[in-house]
């Protein structure tokens, strides 16, 4: 591919994102996304902490949760378990893609619209591991029951879903689709818990995007005859909207 073609195609993929995200980056460099910025900060703290002797177990109680929990447990603990990393998992890597994904979120979205999405992410992986352990191993998919112990995906599915939303909303669809066939592939050639949340996630937050498609599209106005095709308006059609106006 010669250089000028990749310019293009960089230039339509993220284009978008990259004009949502440079203007208020450039006003305000790390407070453009403060809620990022104590996300990253309270993840790193949670790992610090769980990685402790006396840490442990408070961080476990409070956002560790599993499919084998009761139901209403899980919920309480689901707010915080958004940021407990993965203990057998480099926690640089997680706070660098939480820092990215999430800042260019809070930029582009919102931080209120960014914590909805990730925590939508997150809660539909958490349920789908319940009914997943429920199917039972011979189905396609279901999980073995061992998997009730494991702890969930913790800021990787918010991290997926996120991207997956960004990309649909900017559109930088090869990106998001590139996102999704990695979880594919990830569970193709290791299926397990972690991998399966991420689908469930991707699931849910495609979901989000169909119905803010809709949403958007019964907000858009209705085009004024002759606009699509460029024309003035008839003469029986200014009258109509002048009796409107007087009407009004």
């Amino acid at each position: 591919m010669r250089v000028d073609t990749l310019g293009r195609w960089a230039r339509a993929e993220w284009g978008a994102l990259y004009v949502a995200v440079r203007g208020p980056l450039r006003a305000r460099r790390w407070w453009a996304a403060p809620m990022t910025v104590g996300v990253v900060c309270l993840t790193g703290v949670m790992q610090l902490a769980q990685n402790q002797a006396w840490g442990y177990r408070p961080v476990q109680n409070l956002g560790a949760v599993r499919a084998g929990d009761p139901l209403w447990l899980a919920l309480l603990r689901t707010p915080l378990s958004l940021f407990v990393p993965a203990l057998d998992l480099p926690v640089w890597g997680a706070l660098a893609q939480m820092l990215v994904v999430f800042g260019i979120a809070e930029i582009c979205l919102g931080w209120w619209r960014t914590l909805v999405i990730a925590y939508v992410a997150t809660l539909a992986g958490t349920l789908y591991a319940r009914v997943a352990i429920a199917l039972g191993p011979d189905h396609p998919l279901g999980l073995p029951a061992s998997d009730a112990r494991v702890v969930d995906t913790g800021p990787s599915a918010a991290v997926v879903g996120l991207a997956v939303f960004l990309g649909w909303r900017y559109g930088a669809y090869a990106t998001a689709g590139a996102v999704i066939a990695a979880m594919v592939v990830e569970v193709a050639l290791k299926e397990n818990l972690a991998g399966k949340e991420h689908l469930a996630a991707i699931a849910a937050v495609l979901v989000l995007c169909g119905a803010s498609a809709l949403r958007r599209r019964q907000r858009r106005p209705t085009a004024t005859p002759g606009a699509a095709s460029g024309l003035p308006p008839s003469p029986s059609s200014r009258a109509r909207h002048g009796r409107a106006q007087r009407r009004s």
